[in-house]
């Protein structure tokens, strides 16, 4: 091998192990590799120009920001209040039917965004029951379409870039419904083995706050009983931080001091009964922000907060906000609140400014549960060209009428002239990671094809398996997918394996198809890991879940999927 050869398989396997070993920065990753393979002149600035304005890239990325404005619409809270019902089988049917059905379209982190805040607050049924099955709904709904999921159009985008044309946009649907039925099945019969957890009921007695006793307090030198601290509504203390050290449990007799730091656990809708014991300052406080309302939200897993103490995160500067509380998977936190670092799927109460919902950086770091409704709701007449107009887009690019990019490129326009979105908008939640994720991964399929790597090991390998062993080939490439998909997400999977899997089945001399869809439909395969899938990440924390709940329900579903992949891709797309 050249040297150029031994350097594009040094980049592939630097950017491998730290996908591994930085899950949550895959953005910063795939850069240093678009960086390292352009530095390294393994790729031509012609080639690194096209990998970023590639076609299938960019459909993905209008797709996204086209969706902003079907969220402003009544759809999803429509659907929303319609799937609870009294009986249990009845709701589970509507939840998974209309998430399913929902996400073959729409983006599934929306859809599931929507649908977590009335299953929660359901009063029929448990929602750890049901908060699982409606992420896994939303995957498997996502394999429906070309433009259900991103690691759909992330493959055809890279089809493209290699020459093979471009997928139709119901490819994947004869799988894909296979896999909703009887992975559908499977899913239903797993969620009794789920916790029967009333969130909403757990959710009070996990979250925690503090406040701090200021010099002047009349608190200071009476005890906990006498002060009142211990008949507080829904609001318990649990500890004392004095100094160096905490207090707990604390008792009745504990006479408050200068300094204490109060940590309660409970309500966090009742914070304000903490404002009329004077000389007691929250957190928030230091920000002036405690009057305003509080929205819940979810830490991302690639935000820019992790690592952090609250303190030193600058919450006020960054978002015009001041958290509250704080909870972390149902562990108990404990300490002086500002001095908790902030960890991936962390849940914040927030007391939010003016600004908050217009700062761009909110949706990079935070999933928002509750408690903000977005800008404005598109209503009459906007709301109609939204809806419809992304209907006619998907209608006229299902029927090869138009193709999706110039439809997409037009219903943006649509959508800016008549004020349906905003520029502002746009340049908040442009999503930059996901467009510098995939231009990477295609600008590194060109150094490994430049240098010959692909074609090599493609030879090798089908030299090795021969003809009568391509199924094994093509279970190998799915299996690998899947692999990566629950340890480094699902778009830097299939944007990793793609062209390993392309340049095989060349080099085996048959349709590349069953090879293609292998490793869409093996990148969406997340059931197992809380962090491989974004929506699998919101309910995890939502449901209080823990990771052998995951297992426990996950493990049967992806079986299950993965038998129904392996069997009906190559009768569907034979070799």
């Amino acid at each position: 091998m050249t040297l150029q050869s031994w350097l594009v398989v040094a980049v592939f396997i630097a950017t491998l192990a730290g996908l591994i070993q930085f899950q949550k920065r895959p953005a910063i990753v795939f850069g240093c590799t678009l960086l390292a393979v352009f530095g390294l002149d393994l790729v031509s600035t012609e080639q690194m120009l096209s990998s970023l304005v590639n076609p299938g890239l960019v459909t993905l990325i209008l797709l996204i920001i086209c969706s902003f404005a079907l969220e402003k619409t009544r759809f999803l809270r429509f659907v929303a209040s319609k799937v609870i019902r009294p009986g249990f089988k009845s709701t589970w049917l509507r939840l998974f039917t209309t998430t399913v059905c929902s996400s073959a379209l729409l983006n599934n982190t929306a859809v599931v965004a929507t649908l977590i805040a009335p299953i929660r607050s359901n009063p029929h049924h448990p929602a750890g029951k049901l908060l699982l099955p409606l992420s896994y709904a939303a995957i498997l709904g996502g394999t429906l379409t070309l433009i259900g999921t991103s690691t759909n159009l992330i493959v055809d985008s890279m089809l493209f870039e290699a020459g093979g044309g471009r997928l139709d946009f119901f490819a994947f649907s004869a799988v894909g419904a296979l896999a909703v039925l009887f992975g559908g099945v499977t899913c239903f019969f797993v969620s009794r083995w789920l916790p029967a957890t009333r969130v909403t009921e757990a959710n009070a007695a996990d979250y925690f706050l503090d406040a701090k006793v200021q010099p002047s307090s009349p608190l200071i030198g009476k005890s906990v009983e006498e002060n009142g601290l211990r008949h507080l509504e829904s609001l318990f203390l649990v500890e004392i931080a004095r100094g160096e050290r905490l207090i707990s449990p604390v008792t009745p007799a504990e006479i408050i001091q200068d300094g204490d730091r109060l940590a309660f656990s409970g309500d966090v809708s009742k914070v304000m009964q903490l404002s009329h014991f004077d000389g007691l300052k929250m957190f928030a406080d230091t920000s002036g922000l405690m009057e305003s309302n509080l929205t819940e939200v979810v830490v991302r897993p690639d935000s820019s907060l992790i690592g952090l103490t609250l303190k030193n995160a600058g919450f006020r500067a960054r978002f015009d906000a001041a958290v509250v509380a704080m909870r972390r998977d149902g562990q108990r936190l404990s300490g002086k609140l500002g001095e908790v670092k902030i960890q991936a799927g962390d849940f914040l109460v927030l007391a939010v400014g003016p600004d908050f919902s217009s700062r761009n950086n909110l949706t990079k770091n935070f999933i928002v549960i509750s408690g903000m409704e977005p800008e404005s709701k598109l209503k009459g007449r906007k709301e109609l060209i939204a809806g419809l107009g992304f209907l006619a887009v998907v209608g006229l690019a299902a029927t090869g009428t138009l193709s999706l990019l110039k439809g997409l490129m037009l219903f943006l326009g649509v959508l800016y002239f008549t004020n349906c979105l905003s520029l502002n908008e746009v340049q908040r939640r442009l999503p930059l990671d996901i467009w510098l994720v995939v231009a990477s991964a295609l600008t590194l399929a060109h150094a490994l094809t430049n240098t010959g790597m692909v074609q090599s090991f493609s030879g090798q390998f089908a030299a090795g398996i021969g003809q009568d062993n391509l199924y094994l080939a093509f279970v190998a490439m799915y299996l690998l997918t899947l692999i990566l998909t629950e340890l480094v997400t699902n778009n830097a999977a299939a944007a990793l394996v793609f062209p390993i899997s392309y340049g095989l089945a060349l080099g085996l001399g048959v349709d590349p198809m069953p090879f293609i869809m292998a490793v869409a439909f093996g990148a969406s395969a997340s059931f197992i890991s809380p962090y491989g899938y974004q929506t699998n990440l919101m309910v995890y924390n939502a449901g209080q879940y823990q990771i052998k709940d995951f297992l426990k329900a996950g493990l049967p579903v992806s079986v299950v999927y993965s038998i129904v992949v392996l069997l009906a891709v190559p009768y569907f797309f034979p070799f």
